[in-house]
Formats: structure tokens, sequence, C-alpha cells
């Protein structure tokens, strides 16, 4: 792994549930060494990247990776466009609601809205979503380029559950059904008692940016429920496409 590949993996350790952690367990968890930890640190730290918490002496990420995200946002504004949808969505449907961005093969979870029911779906910001065991990548791949799909569907594709479908006909139909109803659905493929639907954000040009998606635990869903928030999610990430894209 090549020095910034090891720098950022260190990054990549810091979650919602673990904002700050110490050197040691940086380097176990990244498999470095110490030193080669705390010299990165070190490194990441100059650039306001990471700090370090004074009392703890643990380490957190830096503002200069807020500095950094509102550099982004201010060109590509995607969460800041779809945050009141994805709110409006989880009050309509009663259920978890998360946002997607497609980056480096995979949906990044970037924006949350959690029900508010005691039983429900919890996703974290961060989490990164696979295409193929997921709603939210089956509509992404749906949207996709034909030969995109294809390539994505005859790799290798790894199993979370035993509902996971990792055969590539199988992948396909579920891809072409998405395509032709405009949402996908997904059933303990990702995890366990969690059913989705989700529909693709596309950008101006036609190809998807990311994806919405509602969460709800299994024993909620039925085919009634799927087809309601089916179209439910189809308006919601149309809207969200049409404000990108500076339409509405």
């Amino acid at each position: 792994m090549s020095t910034v590949g090891k720098a950022i993996s260190l990054l990549e350790q810091f979650t919602l549930g673990e904002p700050e952690i110490g050197l040691s367990e940086l380097a176990r968890k990244t498999g470095l060494d110490k030193a080669t930890a705390r010299r990165l640190l070190m490194a990441l730290a100059d650039h306001r990247l990471i700090e370090q918490e004074p009392a703890s002496r643990r380490y957190r990420l830096g503002a200069g990776l807020s500095r950094l995200a509102r550099f982004r946002d201010a060109h590509f504004p995607f969460v800041r466009v779809a945050a009141s949808v994805v709110r409006e969505l989880a009050l309509e449907t009663g259920e978890t609601v998360h946002l997607s961005e497609f980056s480096a093969g995979a949906l990044l979870t970037v924006h949350v809205e959690l029900s508010a029911k005691a039983n429900r779906v919890n996703v974290d910001v961060g989490q990164v979503l696979p295409l193929h065991g997921t709603a939210s990548g089956i509509a992404f791949l749906a949207a996709s380029p034909r030969e995109a799909a294809e390539a994505y569907v005859d790799k290798p594709l790894p199993t979370f559950t035993p509902h996971t479908v990792t055969q590539p006909d199988r992948l396909m139909k579920a891809i072409r059904l998405a395509a032709k109803r405009g949402y996908s659905s997904s059933s303990q493929g990702y995890e366990e008692g969690v059913h989705s639907i989700a529909a693709a954000i596309l950008g101006s040009d036609g190809r998807p940016l990311g994806a919405l998606a509602v969460a709800s635990p299994v024993s909620r869903a039925d085919d009634s429920m799927a087809a309601s928030q089916g179209e439910a999610v189809i308006k919601a990430a149309r809207l969200i496409s049409a404000r990108l894209a500076g339409e509405a």
C-alpha cells in the first residue's frame, strides 16, 4: 500500500460510533506499526485533517476536512439540495430514508433521516453500500448504461446474507425489473431483517449520481407497502434530480 493509501486508511477508521481513537488502536485497525501510524498522523495533523484531543491524547478528524467538504458542497451541493426531500419522504413513509452518492465503485451514504418508530432500520452516514446487495445499488445499476451494469454483474460478488443475490442471471433480472418500474426492491440482501425500496438520482446528462432509499423492518414489508413506497421514492428522486439540474 502506498503512503497516501496508508494515510487514508487511518482517516477511514473514524465513524459516528467511534469519533476518537487512540494511536495503538489505529495501528491495530490498519495493520500499521505504531511508528508509521504516528508519523502519518503527524503529517495529517500538519494539514488539519487530523487533530489530537489534548486531555485524552486520542485522535479525531480535523477541521481541514470540513473546509474541503465546504468547497465540494459549493461546487456540487448534493446533500444540501436533497436534505429537505429526504426529510419529507421519511415523514411521508414513516420509515428511515437514506441518500447515497456513487464513489469508487460503491454507494456512500451521505445523509440519513431515521424513522421515529421504536422498531426501525438504523443506517449510518458514511456507510458503504455494495451495488448488488442493496436496493440503492440495484436502482443505480438499473439507471446505468447497460454495459456498465453487465461489467459489474460479471465480477465475483461477495455474499452478505443468505439472501444476497450473486448469480449474474438473477441479478440482471432484478436490474431489468428495476429499470422497467423505476424503482428497485431488496429484501435482506445486505442486512437480515431489512427491506428496502430505492430509486436512482440522475445528473443532467441522465447518468446516475446516487440513490434514494426507504428502509423498513422486513416484518412491516408487504406488496402494498412496497408499491406505495416505490411511487413515493420515484417522485422524491425525480425532484432531487430536477433541483440538482436547476429545473425545480
